[in-house]
């Protein structure tokens, strides 16, 4: 009988006795990604989450969008994203309405503070990402942005 708690590994599908944490791909991409958390969370103006600034960066990017299609834009789940545009709505960043091309559909569109709000952001992300990389040489970055580009 399994032990409580115990996960059966069906035979044949045991990690290798060599299988060391460290070097394994998930475990040092979420290492690199609580690191950028930590400068990102430290430095970013206007107490934005990072995906608040990507909501906002992308509508800066692209202009009024339907909430559904923002959501895609930025890989988040329809939960996630009205949640998001609910937060920045009350904070006076982006405002809804009705799309233009598709009265069913309502647009999110960054207001006049919004867009004063993400362009200093954008400033500041730029200099996040120079620190996270900071470790990396110039084509070491390069190639790490290409590798994680065709991953995603």
């Amino acid at each position: 009988m399994q032990k409580p708690g115990k996960l059966k590994v069906p035979a044949g599908t045991e990690p290798p006795s060599d299988y060391v944490i460290d070097t394994q791909v998930g475990f040092l991409m979420r290492v690199a990604m609580q690191r950028h958390t930590s400068i990102f969370m430290t430095n970013m103006i206007e107490d934005l989450t990072q995906t608040q600034f990507a909501v906002m960066a992308k509508l800066h990017e692209v202009g009024p969008s339907s909430q559904n299609h923002l959501g895609r834009l930025v890989y988040l789940d329809a939960a996630t994203i009205k949640g998001v545009v609910d937060r920045l709505g009350l904070r006076g960043f982006i405002i809804t309405g009705s799309d233009p091309t598709d009265r069913r559909r309502r647009a999110v569109s960054l207001t006049d503070k919004g867009a004063k709000a993400i362009e200093a952001a954008t400033r500041v992300a730029a200099e996040i990402s120079v620190k996270t990389l900071r470790p990396l040489t110039a084509e070491e970055q390069r190639t790490l942005t290409r590798l994680l580009k065709k991953i995603t």
